[in-house]
């Protein structure tokens, strides 16, 4: 409707505070069902949502080789972060790019998410959907070789030379 928070505070007269430098605005930390720590209400319902659809999820994944820090790490190498301050600062916006530009020399996946992909739910299901598969294929995988390492020891078990021999 707005576009962004700062318009929708522009449209009700009020001072928005932009700011090229400083952080312009406070956390307002809020826990997750499944005890995770996250820095907004729309942080703790994309977690809750990650929890309720099995994803297996860590919070504040690191980005190599610098101080920056995912929202989340999923499927052991994908990214998730949420940019809910997209367009409100320039600061934010350069820390987005930077986070963009890392993802791309290091092949990190990186799946962003802004305030209209949680808004209708059936958003959110439409960008996260995919990884509830993803994350089935996982386990499946991990099992299998958890089940041929376990023959193997036994003695039972042939060798394995790649994943395809599963």
């Amino acid at each position: 409707m707005f576009g962004s928070w700062n318009a929708a505070i522009s449209a009700a007269g009020l001072d928005p505070h932009r700011s090229h430098d400083h952080r312009m605005y406070h956390r307002t930390r809020t826990k997750a069902k499944d005890g995770h720590e996250c820095d907004s209400v729309s942080e703790a319902i994309i977690d809750d949502w990650l929890t309720k659809h099995g994803i297996s999820h860590e919070r504040n994944g690191k980005f190599p080789d610098t101080n920056h820090r995912a929202d989340w790490v999923v499927l052991g190498d994908v990214f998730i972060e949420y940019f809910g301050l997209a367009s409100d600062s320039p600061r934010y916006d350069r820390a987005i790019k930077e986070k963009q530009k890392i993802c791309r020399r290091y092949g990190i996946k990186l799946l962003e998410i802004y305030p209209s992909d949680l808004y209708p739910k059936e958003s959110l299901n439409q960008k996260l959907g995919f990884l509830v598969k993803a994350e089935k294929s996982l386990r499946k995988t991990v099992k299998e070789i958890k089940r041929a390492h376990k023959e193997f020891r036994a003695g039972k078990g042939r060798v394995l030379h790649s994943l395809s021999d599963l």
